[in-house]
């Protein structure tokens, strides 16, 4: 017997917040538990917290339900006001916040842009004709990944809510730029009351998994730094080994160091051997206890490290005395 999903389709919500100075380590711990919180609601997925970037300016928190009425629940819930109250504290003024439902696709986890904006009842054909025109221009630009369109949802948001993606920081500016896009922002002048956001990762495609068959979000910041330790670890010192030979000077065995450990990471190291080998800790699953699956999970970590730091204390010790 299944059981259909009330309202039919996922739904994300993302929030922007900035923190006050000098409080951010307060408000992280803060947000964790009210993830934590949001974790025992029913049709909960998934909850994702992403520091601010030099793209990227404001703390930004996104929830995965299964559904709009399961998320309403949640954004609305006499729990979340209570954290909040108490969050108050760490809060830099109001947060934004936007709701998308029934995409195909999650947020791409290179560079997504949030674009929201108000419309008048009698406009949207007017709105509609003039995003398609966006569309359009926008898709013939380097790096563009797709865009998706969200009508406003009932009881949590009057706007309408357009994400575009890109594969780099660099093409998305060139974007935002150019000639091109001003033109059309100049067609519709009647629109320019909207609010954008970009939601930056900056490991990209290093941690893009597959779950049946749709890309599931990225790991926490903390997770994937210590998941490029993991990888990069080996991934240098095999790299320094190899170069050794060569005695090239400091500054040249770094530049051809640092461009090889790139792609090795990018196209071996990452994908096949520590995606794989830390894919529950990285991704576990929804029903999975959070304390096992991290106790778990760092322990699996610490034994690859031993193993790696034994490996090569051998190799540079007694069998490859480097100059």
């Amino acid at each position: 017997m299944t059981t259909e999903k009330p309202g039919g389709a996922e739904a994300t919500v993302i929030i922007g917040q900035q923190v006050r100075a000098g409080l951010e380590r307060e408000f992280e711990a803060w947000q964790e538990d009210v993830n934590a919180a949001a974790a025992g609601y029913a049709g909960f997925l998934g909850a994702e917290i992403s520091r601010p970037t030099a793209l990227q300016p404001d703390w930004v928190v996104v929830y995965r339900f299964d559904s709009i009425a399961h998320l309403q629940a949640w954004i609305n819930s006499a729990t979340r006001q209570r954290f909040l109250d108490r969050g108050r504290k760490y809060l830099d003024g109001p947060a934004t916040q936007q709701v998308v439902s029934g995409g195909t696709q999650p947020p791409d986890p290179l560079v997504t842009v949030v674009v929201t904006h108000r419309v008048h009842p009698d406009q949207v054909d007017a709105f509609l004709a003039w995003q398609r025109r966006m569309d359009e221009e926008e898709s013939a630009f380097e790096g563009f990944r797709g865009t998706e369109l969200f009508r406003p949802v009932e009881g949590l948001q009057d706007e309408w809510t357009t994400l575009y993606r890109f594969d780099s920081a660099e093409h998305l500016d060139a974007w935002l730029t150019s000639g091109r896009r001003k033109e059309v922002l100049a067609e519709g002048e009647k629109f320019h009351d909207f609010r954008m956001r970009t939601i930056d990762n900056s490991f990209g495609s290093w941690f893009a998994f597959e779950e049946n068959g749709r890309e599931a979000p990225p790991p926490s910041e903390t997770k994937t730094s210590v998941a490029v330790w993991v990888g990069l670890y080996p991934t240098v010192v095999l790299l320094t080994l190899a170069l050794s030979p060569a005695h090239l000077p400091l500054w040249l065995n770094l530049l051809i160091g640092n461009l090889l450990s790139s792609f090795i990471m990018s196209f071996l190291t990452m994908p096949f051997y520590v995606n794989p080998l830390l894919r529950r800790w990285l991704r576990p699953r929804p029903d999975a206890p959070p304390a096992r699956t991290n106790l778990v999970g760092l322990g699996l970590v610490a034994g690859v490290m031993v193993f790696w730091a034994a490996v090569f204390f051998l190799i540079t010790t007694q069998i490859w005395h480097l100059p």
